[in-house]
């Protein structure tokens, strides 16, 4: 191989990251991140708790900052290395995190009259102020196309792309007329690094279309004009601005133009791949394939797997799309994930600073919570501080701890709260194998993985799964590379890529029978609480719960 490096790029909610790999054996040899300068890190915010906003100014500035960070890592790393043994770039962001454009495909938010506006900008995979918006589409959609919701899980989510827009529309009119259309940030940083911005020159990832914006070839696409004519005509018109075919990551959304290879200091005409969501590239980085399910561990969570396409796969409720080609090409790709996991620990930390600084700290909340055993604390917690993604799919539930007394400690309450993220995981996986989907084996990435042991240790525990943790510390970069391999021709697929660039740590979390069998009870309570404040169906009558908990609690200290 006379490129045997390629790069991959990771725009987060807070950074981007460039990751340089070595394609015959995965070493990952330079790597640099860039901390996005708009908002607070990176996000601009409002009055308004669900609005959650990012500068594309940010994405341009950061790969050129990240790119040439890395490659000068790199360089320092490994002797003889060149930018020019770079052989491909493959590119990961956040989603759905769709920005307006002008006809020449340039952010609006880079004109003067909307460059504060902050509807003109990107609207971040977690802005959920299109919550009545999503619900009318899912409501107008399960009276005329019940098939568009059966391919997403049978909920449409304020989470996503048309329910943004709509919002726009209507909160905003003076951006959703300015606009000439919606790219999704997964496609516009490929389009900005190849030079291909330009409506008629986009390349639509099928990874973004199909598990957000309700693309799928069995109806040529995207929603039908008149189907979106009745939530608005403008929505109508602006389908006919859309790319009308979406794609996989193993093709190349154009080259390196020769701006950008002196920007960063590549070489010009290298082919940059199709992008796709984080999540999805992180599932490809950590060895994504049938029966492996990867749960990408952060500020929320995302759990990936696939299935074949050539055999029977039923239509899943509650998730977040099944999609043919979005993770691996010739595979369904389904998406499933928690709105808030790492930002549940993050609020106790940051916004209640229980004891203090020193005190409060993770560290120091982990370390309490460590010294407890499962059922202990008599606390029970539900994870929806930011909504739930699945598998019930409504931003406006929220959390809930149940069980303090006047002696109830910080620990006890930072370990409820990893629990109850641990249950709102469990409840996935049961989904997934009550329609058929195997699951014989769960892999971890992300910095929570990498960094906290007893959160690992708990899900295996609750679960009752052994946890696996990727190889790699960097997985979403690290599958953005693989993309950038293929479609560089330096793997001939995916699976002969990730055979050569992925891997797992030796170490992997067994369950605890004896603390199995307590989650188990907990469990049970959990479940209770779900269903009855978050579905229609469930039993209303909550009066044993708290009861419930109490007696283990109290058998647990005996």
């Amino acid at each position: 191989m006379s490129a045997p490096f390629t790069l991959g790029l990771d725009y987060g909610t807070n950074s981007v990251r460039a990751l340089i790999v070595d394609v015959r054996n995965g070493r990952e040899i330079g790597t640099a991140v860039w901390e996005y300068q708009h908002g607070e890190k990176g996000v601009i915010l409002s009055r308004d708790p669900h609005l959650a906003r990012q500068h594309p100014e940010d994405y341009v500035i950061g790969a050129e900052k990240a790119i040439r960070g890395a490659l000068a890592a790199a360089r320092k790393s490994k002797a003889g290395f060149s930018a020019d043994q770079v052989a491909g770039i493959g590119v990961d962001t956040t989603g759905s995190t769709p920005l307006p454009v002008d006809a020449t495909g340039r952010p609006l938010a880079f004109q003067k009259r909307f460059a504060k506006n902050p509807a003109a900008m990107a609207w971040l995979w977690k802005d959920h102020t299109g919550v009545a918006e999503a619900e009318e589409i899912t409501a107008r959609a399960r009276e005329l196309k019940p098939q568009y919701l059966a391919k997403c899980g049978g909920t449409y989510s304020s989470e996503w792309f048309w329910s943004k827009i709509l919002h726009c529309c209507r909160t905003a009119p003076e951006v959703f007329e300015a606009a000439h259309s919606w790219v999704e940030c997964a496609d516009w940083v490929p389009a900005m690094l190849t030079g291909s911005e330009a409506p008629e020159r986009l390349s639509v990832g099928i990874c973004a279309a199909g598990h957000k914006a309700m693309y799928h070839e069995a109806w040529g696409g995207y929603p039908e004009a008149d189907f979106l004519a009745r939530l608005d005509p403008g929505l109508a018109a602006l389908r006919g601005r859309l790319r009308p075919h979406a794609v996989s990551i193993d093709r190349a959304a154009g080259t390196l133009t020769a701006e950008w290879a002196a920007r960063t200091g590549l070489r010009a005409g290298i082919p940059v791949a199709v992008g796709a969501f984080d999540a999805h590239l992180g599932a490809v980085g950590s060895g994504v394939a049938p029966g492996v399910l990867v749960k990408i561990i952060g500020t929320s969570t995302c759990d990936i797997t696939v299935a074949s396409e050539n055999d029977p796969l039923a239509d899943v409720p509650g998730l977040c799309g099944i999609v043919p080609g979005s993770v691996l090409p010739g595979y369904y790709g389904l998406e499933a994930g928690q709105s808030a996991v790492g930002d549940i620990f993050n609020w106790f930390v940051n916004y209640l600073r229980p004891g203090g600084t020193k005190a409060g700290s993770h560290e120091a909340l982990t370390q309490a919570a460590s010294r407890l055993k499962p059922g202990e604390s008599g606390l029970l917690a539900l994870d929806w501080n930011n909504g739930n993604r699945t598998v019930l799919v409504d931003q406006r539930l929220t959390g809930l701890l149940l069980g303090q007394t006047l002696y109830t400690t910080p620990g006890e309450i930072y370990r409820a709260l990893i629990e109850g993220t641990a249950y709102g995981a469990l409840a996935i996986i049961q989904r997934f194998e009550e329609y058929g989907v195997n699951v014989s084996e769960v892999v971890n990435c992300g910095g929570i993985a990498e960094k906290n042991p007893l959160v690992m240790q708990i899900y295996a525990d609750v679960t009752g799964r052994p946890m696996k943790v990727s190889r790699s510390a960097q997985t979403c970069a690290l599958g953005s590379a693989i993309a950038g391999a293929v479609v560089s021709g330096v793997h001939r697929d995916f699976a002969s890529a990730q055979r050569a660039m992925t891997g797992l740590k030796s170490r992997v979390y067994k369950p605890n029978p004896e603390a199995h069998a307590v989650y188990r009870e907990l469990f049970a309570q959990y479940r209770v609480l779900h269903d009855a404040f978050g579905t229609r169906t469930g039993q209303g009558n909550l009066h044993e719960v708290m009861k419930k908990v109490m007696a283990l609690r109290d058998r647990v200290r005996s």
